[in-house]
Protein backbone atom coordinates (compact mmCIF):
# COMPACT_ATOMS: atom_id res chain seq x y z
CA UNK A 1 0.00 0.00 0.00
CA UNK A 2 1.18 3.19 -0.94
CA UNK A 3 1.95 6.28 1.49
CA UNK A 4 -0.72 8.39 0.01
CA UNK A 5 -3.10 5.66 0.53
CA UNK A 6 -2.14 5.18 4.35
CA UNK A 7 -2.01 8.54 5.25
CA UNK A 8 -5.94 9.67 5.58
CA UNK A 9 -6.45 6.49 7.72
CA UNK A 10 -3.88 7.77 10.26
CA UNK A 11 -5.49 10.82 9.78
CA UNK A 12 -8.56 9.39 10.45
CA UNK A 13 -7.63 7.35 13.35
CA UNK A 14 -6.29 10.39 14.87
CA UNK A 15 -9.25 12.41 15.02
CA UNK A 16 -11.65 9.56 15.94
CA UNK A 17 -10.54 10.49 19.67
CA UNK A 18 -11.08 14.06 19.53
CA UNK A 19 -14.88 13.64 17.98
CA UNK A 20 -15.83 10.88 20.70
CA UNK A 21 -14.42 13.63 23.42
CA UNK A 22 -16.23 16.29 21.86
CA UNK A 23 -19.14 14.30 21.45
CA UNK A 24 -19.26 13.28 25.35
CA UNK A 25 -18.75 16.88 26.41
CA UNK A 26 -22.08 17.85 24.61
CA UNK A 27 -23.81 15.13 25.96
CA UNK A 28 -22.38 16.36 29.72
CA UNK A 29 -23.23 19.94 28.90
CA UNK A 30 -26.92 18.97 27.43
CA UNK A 31 -27.50 16.00 30.66
CA UNK A 32 -26.18 19.55 33.02
CA UNK A 33 -28.42 21.79 31.45
CA UNK A 34 -31.53 19.35 31.76
CA UNK A 35 -31.01 18.73 35.11
CA UNK A 36 -30.42 22.26 36.16
CA UNK A 37 -33.82 23.23 34.49
CA UNK A 38 -35.09 19.92 36.55
CA UNK A 39 -34.23 21.49 39.42
CA UNK A 40 -35.26 24.92 38.98
CA UNK A 41 -39.01 23.42 38.16
CA UNK A 42 -38.92 21.15 40.91
CA UNK A 43 -38.28 24.19 43.16
CA UNK A 44 -40.73 26.45 41.62
CA UNK A 45 -43.46 23.09 42.40
CA UNK A 46 -42.45 22.67 45.58
CA UNK A 47 -42.20 26.44 46.73
CA UNK A 48 -45.36 27.48 46.71
CA UNK A 49 -47.20 24.11 48.34
CA UNK A 50 -43.98 24.66 51.38
CA UNK A 51 -45.27 28.19 51.73
CA UNK A 52 -48.92 27.58 52.34
CA UNK A 53 -48.22 24.99 54.47
CA UNK A 54 -45.95 27.00 57.34
CA UNK A 55 -48.17 29.97 56.71
CA UNK A 56 -51.16 27.75 58.13
CA UNK A 57 -49.37 27.72 61.01
CA UNK A 58 -49.09 31.01 61.14
CA UNK A 59 -51.14 33.72 63.30
CA UNK A 60 -52.52 36.43 61.10
CA UNK A 61 -49.61 39.58 61.93
CA UNK A 62 -47.29 36.58 60.90
CA UNK A 63 -48.71 36.14 57.78
CA UNK A 64 -48.76 40.14 56.74
CA UNK A 65 -45.82 40.84 58.45
CA UNK A 66 -43.39 38.03 58.16
CA UNK A 67 -44.68 36.36 55.18
CA UNK A 68 -41.15 34.48 54.54
CA UNK A 69 -40.11 33.44 58.44
CA UNK A 70 -40.74 30.34 59.87
CA UNK A 71 -43.46 30.74 62.74
CA UNK A 72 -42.53 31.65 66.32
CA UNK A 73 -44.81 29.33 67.50
CA UNK A 74 -47.52 26.78 66.04
CA UNK A 75 -51.03 28.00 65.65
CA UNK A 76 -52.54 24.52 65.73
CA UNK A 77 -55.88 26.84 66.29
CA UNK A 78 -56.50 27.56 62.32
CA UNK A 79 -57.16 24.45 61.60
CA UNK A 80 -59.83 23.87 64.47
CA UNK A 81 -61.11 27.43 63.03
CA UNK A 82 -60.84 26.34 59.63
CA UNK A 83 -62.68 23.16 60.15
CA UNK A 84 -65.38 24.28 62.28
CA UNK A 85 -66.07 28.19 61.95
CA UNK A 86 -64.70 28.02 58.24
CA UNK A 87 -67.50 24.88 57.67
CA UNK A 88 -64.41 23.08 55.92
CA UNK A 89 -65.71 19.88 57.73
CA UNK A 90 -68.87 20.27 56.18
CA UNK A 91 -67.67 20.76 52.60
CA UNK A 92 -65.33 18.06 52.79
CA UNK A 93 -68.10 15.95 54.20
CA UNK A 94 -70.40 17.22 51.12
CA UNK A 95 -67.32 16.43 48.75
CA UNK A 96 -67.19 12.91 49.82
CA UNK A 97 -70.74 11.93 49.74
CA UNK A 98 -71.06 12.62 46.07
CA UNK A 99 -67.51 11.03 45.02
CA UNK A 100 -68.42 8.12 46.46
CA UNK A 101 -71.56 7.88 43.98
CA UNK A 102 -70.23 8.86 41.22
CA UNK A 103 -66.82 6.81 41.50
CA UNK A 104 -68.65 3.94 41.88
CA UNK A 105 -71.19 4.61 39.04
CA UNK A 106 -68.44 5.71 37.09
CA UNK A 107 -66.07 2.45 37.35
CA UNK A 108 -69.40 -0.13 37.12
CA UNK A 109 -71.04 1.59 33.90
CA UNK A 110 -67.63 2.25 32.28
CA UNK A 111 -65.96 -1.38 32.74
CA UNK A 112 -69.49 -2.91 31.23
CA UNK A 113 -69.03 -0.92 28.34
CA UNK A 114 -65.55 -1.15 27.77
CA UNK A 115 -66.17 -4.78 27.69
CA UNK A 116 -68.84 -5.42 25.66
CA UNK A 117 -67.16 -2.76 23.08
CA UNK A 118 -63.76 -4.86 23.77
CA UNK A 119 -65.38 -8.45 23.71
CA UNK A 120 -68.53 -8.44 21.51
CA UNK A 121 -69.05 -8.01 17.74
CA UNK A 122 -72.28 -6.24 16.99
CA UNK A 123 -74.00 -3.51 14.42
CA UNK A 124 -72.45 0.06 15.67
CA UNK A 125 -69.98 -0.73 17.97
CA UNK A 126 -67.42 1.62 16.37
CA UNK A 127 -69.96 3.84 16.11
CA UNK A 128 -70.47 3.89 19.71
CA UNK A 129 -67.21 3.96 20.64
CA UNK A 130 -66.46 7.30 18.09
CA UNK A 131 -69.12 8.37 20.06
CA UNK A 132 -67.25 8.23 23.53
CA UNK A 133 -64.12 9.57 21.66
CA UNK A 134 -66.28 12.61 20.37
CA UNK A 135 -67.96 12.84 24.37
CA UNK A 136 -63.43 13.64 25.47
CA UNK A 137 -63.41 16.21 22.62
CA UNK A 138 -66.51 18.16 23.63
CA UNK A 139 -65.63 21.27 25.86
CA UNK A 140 -67.88 21.49 29.19
CA UNK A 141 -68.51 24.88 28.69
CA UNK A 142 -70.44 24.41 25.82
CA UNK A 143 -72.77 22.04 27.89
CA UNK A 144 -72.82 24.32 30.89
CA UNK A 145 -76.59 26.52 30.33
CA UNK A 146 -78.28 23.23 28.34
CA UNK A 147 -76.94 20.95 31.58
CA UNK A 148 -78.22 23.21 33.96
CA UNK A 149 -81.92 23.55 32.39
CA UNK A 150 -81.81 19.57 32.09
CA UNK A 151 -81.18 18.90 36.48
CA UNK A 152 -83.65 21.20 37.07
CA UNK A 153 -85.97 20.04 35.21
CA UNK A 154 -85.50 16.78 36.43
CA UNK A 155 -85.48 18.10 39.64
CA UNK A 156 -81.78 17.34 40.45
CA UNK A 157 -80.53 20.58 41.50
CA UNK A 158 -78.56 21.06 44.62
CA UNK A 159 -78.51 17.42 45.57
CA UNK A 160 -76.10 15.48 45.99
CA UNK A 161 -77.45 12.07 43.29
CA UNK A 162 -77.64 14.95 40.68
CA UNK A 163 -74.40 16.06 40.79
CA UNK A 164 -73.12 13.00 41.17
CA UNK A 165 -74.95 11.87 38.00
CA UNK A 166 -73.33 14.26 35.96
CA UNK A 167 -69.91 13.57 37.51
CA UNK A 168 -70.61 10.34 35.83
CA UNK A 169 -71.57 11.25 32.52
CA UNK A 170 -68.45 13.58 32.69
CA UNK A 171 -65.71 11.20 33.79
CA UNK A 172 -67.07 8.06 30.85
CA UNK A 173 -65.83 8.56 28.02
CA UNK A 174 -62.19 9.17 29.04
CA UNK A 175 -62.45 5.87 31.27
CA UNK A 176 -64.46 3.36 28.67
CA UNK A 177 -61.74 4.51 26.03
CA UNK A 178 -58.85 3.31 28.63
CA UNK A 179 -60.88 0.19 29.65
CA UNK A 180 -62.07 -0.74 26.44
CA UNK A 181 -58.14 -1.02 25.47
CA UNK A 182 -57.23 -2.58 28.35
CA UNK A 183 -59.78 -5.35 28.24
CA UNK A 184 -59.10 -5.88 24.30
CA UNK A 185 -55.89 -7.40 25.13
CA UNK A 186 -57.04 -9.66 28.23
CA UNK A 187 -56.71 -13.04 27.91
CA UNK A 188 -59.50 -14.70 26.24
CA UNK A 189 -58.81 -18.02 26.43
CA UNK A 190 -60.05 -18.04 30.28
CA UNK A 191 -63.49 -16.55 29.15
CA UNK A 192 -63.67 -19.67 26.99
CA UNK A 193 -62.72 -21.74 29.71
CA UNK A 194 -65.49 -20.49 31.57
CA UNK A 195 -68.14 -20.78 29.02
CA UNK A 196 -66.98 -24.46 28.66
CA UNK A 197 -67.80 -24.83 32.27
CA UNK A 198 -71.23 -23.24 31.96
CA UNK A 199 -71.18 -19.71 33.13
CA UNK A 200 -73.04 -17.00 32.22
CA UNK A 201 -71.92 -13.92 30.34
CA UNK A 202 -72.27 -11.90 33.72
CA UNK A 203 -70.67 -14.70 35.92
CA UNK A 204 -67.66 -14.54 33.27
CA UNK A 205 -67.71 -10.47 33.54
CA UNK A 206 -67.92 -10.68 37.56
CA UNK A 207 -66.22 -13.25 38.26
CA UNK A 208 -63.12 -13.64 35.63
CA UNK A 209 -62.79 -10.08 33.68
CA UNK A 210 -63.20 -7.81 35.92
CA UNK A 211 -60.93 -9.46 38.81
CA UNK A 212 -58.26 -9.27 35.81
CA UNK A 213 -58.56 -5.74 35.15
CA UNK A 214 -58.27 -4.17 38.64
CA UNK A 215 -54.94 -2.59 37.54
CA UNK A 216 -56.87 -0.82 35.57
CA UNK A 217 -59.82 0.27 37.21
CA UNK A 218 -57.14 1.38 39.93
CA UNK A 219 -55.90 3.41 37.78
CA UNK A 220 -59.05 5.03 36.68
CA UNK A 221 -60.13 5.19 39.82
CA UNK A 222 -57.51 7.19 41.23
CA UNK A 223 -57.47 9.51 37.94
CA UNK A 224 -61.03 9.98 38.16
CA UNK A 225 -60.79 11.00 42.40
CA UNK A 226 -58.28 13.16 41.65
CA UNK A 227 -60.53 15.02 38.76
CA UNK A 228 -63.57 15.19 40.28
CA UNK A 229 -62.04 16.56 44.20
CA UNK A 230 -61.09 19.44 42.10
CA UNK A 231 -63.62 19.76 39.66
CA UNK A 232 -65.06 22.94 40.13
CA UNK A 233 -67.40 24.47 37.08
CA UNK A 234 -69.76 21.79 37.61
CA UNK A 235 -70.65 22.35 41.74
CA UNK A 236 -70.00 25.85 40.65
CA UNK A 237 -73.34 25.77 38.56
CA UNK A 238 -75.05 22.54 39.65
CA UNK A 239 -75.15 23.47 43.87
CA UNK A 240 -76.50 26.69 44.78
CA UNK A 241 -77.45 25.71 48.13
CA UNK A 242 -74.76 27.07 50.55
CA UNK A 243 -75.34 24.30 53.15
CA UNK A 244 -74.32 21.63 50.26
CA UNK A 245 -71.51 23.36 48.72
CA UNK A 246 -68.69 21.16 47.26
CA UNK A 247 -64.63 21.83 48.78
CA UNK A 248 -63.62 23.89 45.84
CA UNK A 249 -67.09 25.89 46.40
CA UNK A 250 -66.59 26.24 49.96
CA UNK A 251 -62.25 27.22 49.71
CA UNK A 252 -63.22 29.90 46.57
CA UNK A 253 -66.68 31.12 49.41
CA UNK A 254 -63.84 31.02 51.74
CA UNK A 255 -61.18 33.05 50.16
CA UNK A 256 -63.66 35.74 49.94
CA UNK A 257 -65.49 35.69 53.61
CA UNK A 258 -62.04 35.03 55.44
CA UNK A 259 -60.78 38.70 52.89
CA UNK A 260 -63.19 40.65 54.67
CA UNK A 261 -62.69 39.27 58.15
CA UNK A 262 -58.80 38.98 58.08
CA UNK A 263 -58.31 35.38 59.29
CA UNK A 264 -55.61 34.65 56.84
CA UNK A 265 -54.45 31.79 59.31
CA UNK A 266 -57.98 29.54 58.39
CA UNK A 267 -57.66 30.19 55.01
CA UNK A 268 -54.48 28.40 54.63
CA UNK A 269 -54.80 26.18 57.05
CA UNK A 270 -58.11 24.92 54.73
CA UNK A 271 -56.34 25.09 51.87
CA UNK A 272 -53.70 22.34 53.53
CA UNK A 273 -56.63 20.59 54.43
CA UNK A 274 -57.92 20.36 50.94
CA UNK A 275 -54.30 19.34 49.51
CA UNK A 276 -53.79 16.88 51.76
CA UNK A 277 -56.29 14.00 50.61
CA UNK A 278 -55.10 14.54 47.33
CA UNK A 279 -51.20 14.36 47.52
CA UNK A 280 -51.80 11.07 50.58
CA UNK A 281 -53.41 9.53 47.28
CA UNK A 282 -51.18 10.34 44.47
CA UNK A 283 -48.43 9.49 46.86
CA UNK A 284 -49.38 6.31 48.15
CA UNK A 285 -50.83 4.92 44.77
CA UNK A 286 -48.33 6.42 42.40
CA UNK A 287 -46.86 3.54 41.54
CA UNK A 288 -50.48 1.66 40.81
CA UNK A 289 -51.63 4.66 39.16
CA UNK A 290 -47.98 4.81 36.83
CA UNK A 291 -48.71 1.05 35.99
CA UNK A 292 -51.99 1.00 35.30
CA UNK A 293 -51.94 3.69 32.94
CA UNK A 294 -48.81 2.61 31.33
CA UNK A 295 -50.18 -0.57 30.89
CA UNK A 296 -53.68 0.43 29.51
CA UNK A 297 -51.39 2.90 26.68
CA UNK A 298 -49.62 -0.32 26.02
CA UNK A 299 -52.06 -2.63 25.37
CA UNK A 300 -54.72 -0.42 23.54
Amino acid sequence: MSVEAIRPIDEARATAPRVATGARHSTWAFNGIAQTLLILWTILVIFPFAWMIVSAFKSDPEIVFSPWKLPETLQWDNFSRAWTKAHIGRYVFNTLIVLAGSLTGTLIISSMAAYVLARFQFPGRQIIFYLFLAGMMFPIFLALVPLFFLVEDLHLAATYHGLALVYIAYSLPFTIFFLTGFFKTLPSEVGEAAIMDGASQYRIFFDVMLPMAKPGLIAMGIFNFLGQWNQFLLPLVLMPDENRYLLSQGLAFLAIQQGYQNDYGALFAALTITMVPTLIVYVLFQRRLESGLTAGALKG
